[in-house]
């Protein structure tokens, strides 16, 4: 069973990973509207991940006896400066769901949650690559500066990237 904190608090993080799905879907838009239908299908891509990672904790929460409260979503930013400007938000904002995982992980420890301290480990190191992806992104873009024929040949290669979710543990 979850305590009370800990239920808020996955709920609270149910709706966090709605909004990173919802953000990437947003900078999907905004490449497509520009044309560039890989970086589009990159951040679509990554929005299905964080709604994957949305229902892996709605899961968990239910397995777990607790009760799922969905929160409302803010509608979020959907006009940036150029491409650079997007891969530099997006790991900003990588960084701060990396800080939210680790919070939730010190509140399973601080109550001998083993069970959710286990769950939270597949998160830990899904974090670790999350940001690895987009600082290899953002280290092409700023090679090339996000112009000229580079961007055409990362546009065609990001257009590659697919999602299979995970085997259950």
């Amino acid at each position: 069973m979850l305590s009370d904190a800990m239920n808020k608090a996955l709920n609270d993080q149910v709706k966090w990973e709605m909004y990173s799905s919802y953000l990437y879907l947003s900078m999907s838009a905004y490449f497509a509207d520009l044309g560039m239908a890989g970086f589009a299908h990159w951040m679509r891509t990554q929005a299905q991940e964080e709604l994957f990672h949305a229902m892996k904790f709605y899961d968990y929460i239910n397995e777990r006896g607790g009760r799922v409260q969905l929160q409302p979503i803010e509608a979020p930013q959907h006009t940036w400066k150029n491409t650079i400007d997007v891969f530099e938000e997006t790991l900003k904002h990588e960084q701060h769901v990396t800080a939210r995982i680790n919070n939730l992980a010190n509140l399973a420890l601080d109550e001998r949650d083993h069970a959710t301290s286990i769950f939270l480990q597949w998160f830990i190191s899904e974090q670790v690559e999350e940001e690895d992806s987009v600082k290899d992104v953002l280290g092409k873009l700023r090679m090339i500066n996000g112009e000229g024929q580079g961007m055409l040949m990362l546009n065609n290669e990001l257009g590659t990237r697919v999602f299979t979710p995970p085997v259950a543990e």
